[in-house]
């Protein structure tokens, strides 16, 4: 067994080096560049994700899913991911890690509108959509769509629940004493309550959660930030400059070259915003929308709000307490940079974290079981799954999960590659459909697509 988690950490850890950086940091400028800098429209995006769209068709409203991908994406990784990258990068890594959820935009809005292009109806009235049936119904390539859904259902264990668990887990421990078991069950249960009721009762605690947890922690941010206003200046620029110069060895901190700096926050940044892991359009695909690129537009703001400015405002708050170079690595930077703050700064951590993490675990649940759905082609799989995706909340909470984290890790970058290659191989439609609908000024066009039809053995027949 200990070679197996060796070997695994080995391949993780070469999977998540510049592989990956590349692929995903290169894709993302490839659809910045062909989408004529999609981001330009993001107040118009944003504006659109809080209009409800009475002509629509779909599930759950445009914002549901907003809140849903969001919930997913704002996890450990926009707190502890961020002190990670900052204790290996240097300070350089925060702009590195802004950068990605600048290009990512692109690659948020391409993937989503390819989700609700190539979506499906089922036997029971409800959508069904993703990577997985863009690679089938769009490049017509089932092996990818079926390696794309196996690993987004294994995936999902690791990153979007049980090192979620253990990380709100631990930090219940070391705050209050409160014993693993104690949070797990509670979490568990809590877990079980929600994503039993599907999608819309997922989407209905969403729609309140993400709200509160985003402003409340962002708030947070911004007061002890206004409590240390005076270094703020200093701490951005240094941020700035160690982006292009690198980090010498200064106190506890070993010192890092440019590519390294580069490397680690990237890294950090694509893990959190999950820009072209192909996660988020899966609830994308169940949103109301009158066509593709108005859901692709909300869609893209999930990227903006969870990297652009929730995890640019950890950055900067982590590094203005000075404590970066104090030789302390992710969880413990973070608790240390929190605590340094009196009173507030330690409640907005464990405030912050635990409904990061919880929402997490719900949003993940949703891809994990519309992953499994089309592996099984039966809509019977899910209620299984659902109950095994609980009971693995309490495992997470009181297990040591070393090996699992980077498991996790290993499966949400295999769930990358198809999608990338569904996301250049149909770039011509990404291009073609925005042309169609957002350059020639026709957003309020209902699509005139024929979607698919499953029947109730989940088999594909023509409308």
């Amino acid at each position: 067994m200990e070679g197996i988690a060796q070997l695994v950490t080995k391949i993780d850890g070469w999977l998540w080096g510049w592989p990956l950086v590349i692929l995903l940091f290169g894709t993302h400028l490839y659809l910045t560049f062909r989408l004529k800098f999609i981001q330009k429209h993001i107040g118009k995006a944003i504006k659109l994700s809080v209009t409800k769209d009475e002509l629509a068709t779909g599930d759950v409203s445009q914002f549901s899913a907003l809140a849903t991908a969001l919930a997913a994406t704002i996890g450990t990784g926009n707190i502890v991911g961020v002190a990670t990258a900052i204790a290996l990068g240097g300070p350089g890594a925060v702009f590195w890690t802004w950068m990605t959820g600048v290009f990512g935009i692109a690659t948020k809005y391409a993937e989503s509108l390819l989700s609700v292009k190539y979506r499906v109806k089922t036997a029971d009235g409800t959508m069904a959509g993703g990577p997985m049936y863009v690679l089938e119904y769009g490049m017509k390539n089932k092996p990818l769509a079926y390696a794309f859904a196996f690993f987004g259902s294994i995936a999902a264990f690791g990153i979007g629940n049980t090192v979620q668990a253990n990380s709100i887990s631990g930090m219940m421990n070391t705050q209050f004493g409160t014993p693993t078991w104690v949070t797990g069950i509670g979490l568990a249960v809590l877990t079980g309550i929600v994503i039993i009721g599907g999608v819309k009762r997922i989407a209905s605690v969403c729609d309140k959660l993400v709200p509160f947890m985003a402003v409340f922690y962002v708030i947070g941010c911004a007061i002890i930030l206004t409590m240390t206003f005076k270094t703020i200046p200093a701490t951005i620029g240094l941020i700035v400059s160690n982006a292009f110069t690198g980090t010498a060895a200064v106190g506890g901190f070993a010192g890092s070259t440019i590519m390294l700096t580069a490397r680690y926050g990237v890294a950090r940044g694509l893990f959190s915003n999950e820009s072209g892991l192909g996660s988020a359009p899966i609830v994308a695909a169940a949103a109301q929308t009158r066509n593709p690129v108005r859901q692709a537009l909300v869609a893209s703001t999930g990227t903006f709000w969870d990297t652009v400015i929730v995890c640019a405002i950890t950055g900067i708050t982590i590094v203005n307490t000075g404590l970066w170079n104090t030789g302390l690595n992710g969880g413990a930077l973070t608790n240390a940079a929190f605590g340094n703050i009196p009173v507030i700064g330690p409640i907005v951590l464990t405030i912050g974290l635990l409904t990061f993490v919880f929402s997490t675990i719900l949003g993940w649940s949703y891809y994990g079981e519309k992953c499994v759905e089309y592996l099984f082609h039966s809509k019977k799989a899910i209620l299984p799954y659902r109950i095994i995706y609980t009971v693995a909340v309490y495992f997470g909470a009181v297990m040591s999960l070393a090996f699992v984290w980077d498991l996790a890790d290993l499966f949400n970058g295999l769930m990358a590659i198809p999608n990338i290659i569904s996301l250049i191989a149909l770039s011509n439609v990404i291009v073609k459909e925005t042309k169609d609908y957002l350059w020639d000024d026709h957003l309020d066009k209902i699509t005139d697509e024929v979607m698919v039809e499953l029947d109730s053995n989940m088999m594909a027949k023509s409308k």
